[in-house]
């Protein structure tokens, strides 16, 4: 890397590693080719052409004429402190940002390229044999007598017991198009904030392999990134918000696994680095990761204002959960973007009958794939009638999934001002107006004893406790 005024110049170096070839003039040409035309995906404003490097290696010209002898992808600086891995280092990583970049996430992977059918990407027994060369490497690395080999085995016994139950499943996630040519390297260290926005840049340009992978393998390593650098609340922030702008609630199966499997390549890397003491570490990671997440079904319960998403919002982040709320999906049902107006009026467009019913048989579809799934889910709808209640508690007595009812409410003034207030700024998902809030009002059916629900908000170790038991 040359560093010159505003601008950066990588130059590929003459080597072969396996994984990558770089030693002929021409393939290091293509490759900065390659980078410029996958970084400029997400990062335009930084990458900026590839230029020749012209004269001879001991007098060299950047972009001067004559015959190139090496080239150079030539960047736009920017200011190392706004790297987000060092932002979480001092604190300074907010939940506004990490909001934009799961979207930003959504958007990149909606747009991105789709593995064809018959590619030999993410395919089971290629997922198989990348997570199970970790482990192969790291123990030919340690030996037989290191004291850390049964840690190893035990994980490597899990991995492959998951490899073994997932193998269905990651067929069925590249059927549905889920893998695509991702980043191949989305961690904190390559995400920037550029002019305040969340900026991915140095995507993989060298390995086709490593780059096209199923959309929930990349969103694994930002947020093991986040969890690795202490932030699990940011991690289930950015979590949730990737699913809500994606709607890849699915994907939710094959999490766990893509978790353990980015954890895996940071001790492999440690190992390789001679570095025990961060190999200890990320091996301790992985071994937590394999117990994240506990099944669950929790419902917000309320009219509009009445604080079921803000609350719901605190409780995912408090308690490690996924979201679902009716207003996305009702939305999603019929097309529409989360930010998009139905111009419905009132029990009319998407707010008829039907469209009510389809809504929360969508609801309790993903609620029950995501606790299926080994996580908790809080669905964020009104849930005014004691029918639409009990179809939930049902589906979760019947398969052992532990429930709880979580009651919002607030006085006929708050609510009245709070949707009044979020009608003028229209800046949320619902569309619940003053009309709205009026009907259901009036029309609501109160919980019974026999529901048990929570005072709101609750407090996370009581649902915990409540849910869990332990």
């Amino acid at each position: 890397m040359l560093l010159a005024g505003d601008y950066a110049y990588k130059i590929k170096k003459p080597v072969e590693l396996g994984f990558l070839d770089f030693r002929t003039l021409a393939a290091r040409k293509r490759y900065c080719d390659e980078e410029l035309r996958l970084n400029r995906r997400t990062a335009p404003a930084l990458y900026l052409d590839v230029v020749p490097i012209t004269g001879t290696a001991a007098d060299p010209f950047l972009a001067g004429a004559g015959l190139a002898i090496e080239y150079a992808v030539r960047m736009r600086r920017f200011a190392q402190e706004d790297l987000l891995d060092r932002m979480a280092r001092r604190g300074a990583l907010d939940a506004p940002l990490v909001d934009r970049l799961a979207r930003a996430i959504a958007a990149f992977h909606e747009a991105a390229a789709v593995a064809a059918a018959d590619s030999p990407f993410a395919a089971p027994q290629r997922i198989a044999a990348l997570a199970l060369d970790n482990f192969d490497d790291i123990e030919r690395r340690l030996g037989a007598a290191s004291p850390e080999i049964a840690r190893l085995e035990a994980l490597r016994a899990w991995t492959q017991a998951e490899l073994a139950r997932l193998g269905p499943v990651f067929g069925e996630r590249k059927r549905a198009g889920r893998v695509r040519e991702c980043h191949g390297d989305l961690h904190l260290g390559n995400i920037a904030r550029i002019a305040g926005e969340p900026v991915p840049f140095d995507c993989i340009e060298f390995s086709d392999e490593l780059r096209w992978n199923d959309v929930m393998g990349e969103l694994a390593f930002l947020v093991m990134d986040l969890l690795d650098h202490g932030l699990p609340r940011l991690a289930f922030r950015c979590l949730d918000a990737y699913l809500g702008a994606s709607g890849d609630y699915a994907g939710l199966a094959v999490l766990r696994h893509y978790l353990v499997y980015r954890a895996m390549v940071r001790a492999k890397i440690a190992c390789i680095r001679g570095d025990p003491k961060e190999h200890a570490e990320y091996l301790s990671l992985a071994e937590r990761l394999t117990r994240l997440g506990r099944p669950a079904l929790v419902l917000m319960q309320g009219v509009a204002g009445s604080g079921k998403t803000t609350v719901a919002q605190e409780l995912l982040e408090e308690i490690g959960a996924v979201r679902i709320r009716s207003d996305v999906e009702r939305k999603r049902l019929f097309g529409m973007g989360a930010d998009a107006h139905s111009a419905s009026g009132l029990g009319s467009g998407i707010y008829t009958e039907e469209a009510t019913r389809r809504t929360y048989g969508r609801l309790l579809e993903l609620a029950g794939a995501v606790a299926s799934a080994g996580w908790a889910a809080i669905v964020d709808a009104t849930f005014l009638r004691r029918e639409e209640r009990e179809r939930f508690r049902a589906f979760s007595r019947d398969r052992g999934i532990p429930f709880a009812v979580i009651a919002c409410e607030a006085s006929p003034e708050a609510l009245r001002e709070r949707v009044a207030r979020r009608e003028r700024e229209a800046r949320d998902a619902s569309e619940a107006g003053l009309a709205v809030l009026e009907q259901q009002l009036r029309e609501q059916e109160p919980l019974g004893l026999d529901e048990l629900p929570f005072s709101c908000p609750p407090s996370a170790d009581a649902l915990k406790a409540a849910l869990w038991k332990n």
